[in-house]
């Protein structure tokens, strides 16, 4: 018996250069603020990238499998846990990450745009889930954990409603209503978001 040949690695056009890869994912982002998830083609995010439509399909079969793999990245980062030392401290961190996030010029034209296609994909609906709540969830899950232990909480408060009660108001301002935050806004909301949880 004859040992296998060693296999070649791959090289030419059977790589797939990371640099491609960033330029399509931020063309994606870049596309879908300009014209929305129904307009979006593959051509277009390839004009806007700089390579042919074959760059696009070698890495994604399509702009639903493209679309899902990039906003799961995000939901796979999550957010940092803050550590104040406070339930007010805690929640004014997680109100500056959020509303930061939301304000950005390109998450501020598709987040909106996203929620819309999640009421026709079921796809895009689990997606938008995990980086929408899941993510959060899980972070204010550990900041009431931490304030019940302190002594700040009663023992059963619910993260679920205290992420309703602390964040919902600046999704509503933000993505629904697209107002701007007046100067204090996030004080103010923090300190009516502790106020509301330990009433």
């Amino acid at each position: 018996m004859t040992a296998p040949t060693p296999r070649r690695a791959p090289a030419g056009a059977a790589v797939l250069r990371e640099d491609v890869t960033e330029a399509i994912r931020a063309a994606v982002f870049e596309e879908l603020a300009a014209v929305g998830y129904a307009r979006m083609s593959i051509e277009g995010i390839a004009r806007r990238a700089g390579v042919g439509k074959t760059a696009v399909y070698r890495r994604w079969k399509s702009k639903l499998s493209l679309v899902l793999d990039l906003v799961g990245a995000f939901a796979a980062q999550g957010l940092p846990a803050p550590a104040s030392g406070s339930l007010y401290g805690d929640l004014r961190v997680l109100l500056e990450v959020a509303s930061h996030a939301l304000r950005h010029p390109v998450a501020s034209q598709v987040i909106p745009d996203l929620l819309v296609e999640a009421a026709r994909h079921p796809e895009i609906a689990e997606t938008v889930k995990a980086v929408l709540l899941d993510g959060q969830q899980g972070v204010m899950t550990q900041v009431v954990r931490e304030a019940v232990a302190r002594g700040e909480l009663p023992e059963g408060t619910d993260p679920g409603k205290a992420l309703d009660i602390a964040v919902g108001p600046l999704y509503w301002r933000l993505v629904v209503v697209r107002t701007p935050l007046p100067k204090g806004y996030l004080d103010e909301l923090a300190r009516a978001a502790v106020a509301g949880l330990k009433a």
